[in-house]
């Protein structure tokens, strides 16, 4: 028979992704974790995870085993509490999110979820998060959709393209669309989160361009901020658009990019279940992006 700590065990393992990390959270010994776990194995008839050195993540049936784990979690939580108050059963929805997205449409896509869950967000870049997506670690992941991703567990949210900053009131604000060529003595800032930054690179280094840089930055707040100060020029999608910073356009720079949620199924039901994709989307639209 499966029991609680059964459903504990797996839970720990799928959100650390590591049996030595998952012990220590739960407070047992490794041996006794792994015994536990091939436990649950036995019952359920199959593996739920696979084992190697550097990562452990959810076979197909542990995946498909997670949302009901997660349930059966929330059950007994709500039976140890049942006749003397609730607590919330914190977090009920990991969710991820690239860091380049910017803070008024993180904010209205997490506005809508916090009222239905208990979020935790975890914030990596797209590959990142796709590992955690796919091991079962988060539920959901707010990042890049690739050309031709669809399906019932992905959910595009807007579209954007990616434009060259630069600072208000400079010369090139009144030129319409500039050749690479303009901005070969531009002095530039380097987003280091940025999606396309190789693929900007090459477009520069393809037309001759090879740009000093005044700042290299992991922050966008940073970056955008020091544009406005006129310290260089950068580029960037243009939700990141700050007060004191115009977008230009670059002749041959086409590069934009489409931000959605993954989902796993579980979490994908039960967002259309709560009808709260159209109150993502219209939050999304009232920060001015342009609907996916």
């Amino acid at each position: 028979m499966i029991k609680r700590h059964h459903i504990r065990q797996f839970l720990g393992v799928a959100d650390a992704g590591s049996f030595v990390q998952a012990a220590a959270r739960l407070h047992i010994t490794q041996p006794s974790l792994s015994a536990g776990i091939a436990e649950l194995e036995r019952l359920v008839g199959t593996r739920l995870f696979v084992r190697n050195r550097r990562l452990v993540r959810l076979t197909e049936a542990g995946g498909a085993f997670l949302p009901i784990a997660r349930d059966l979690e929330r059950g007994f939580r709500a039976a140890d509490s049942f006749g003397r108050g609730s607590t919330p059963d914190w977090p009920t929805l990991r969710l991820g999110a690239i860091r380049t997205v910017a803070p008024g449409l993180l904010r209205a896509v997490i506005a809508p979820l916090r009222d239905a869950y208990g979020v935790e967000l975890v914030e990596g870049s797209d590959q990142e998060l796709r590992v955690l997506l796919a091991g079962g670690r988060i539920a959901a992941a707010l990042t890049l959709l690739r050309p031709g991703e669809h399906g019932a567990t992905v959910h595009g949210l807007w579209e954007e393209p990616y434009r060259m900053f630069v600072p208000a009131g400079h010369p090139l604000t009144r030129a319409g669309t500039v050749a690479p060529e303009d901005l070969a003595s531009a002095i530039m800032i380097a987003r280091r989160a940025c999606e396309v930054l190789d693929d900007t690179s090459r477009f520069f280094t393809a037309a001759g361009v090879r740009p000093r840089f005044a700042l290299r930055s992991d922050s966008d707040e940073r970056c955008m901020a020091m544009v406005a100060a006129g310290l260089g020029i950068t580029t960037a999608p243009l939700s990141l658009a700050v007060a004191g910073t115009v977008p230009i356009d670059v002749a041959g720079y086409t590069f934009r990019r489409r931000v959605g949620l993954l989902c796993d199924p579980g979490f994908g039901h039960d967002l259309i279940a709560r009808g709260l994709l159209p109150v993502i989307a219209a939050g999304v639209r009232g920060e001015g992006a342009v609907a996916d």
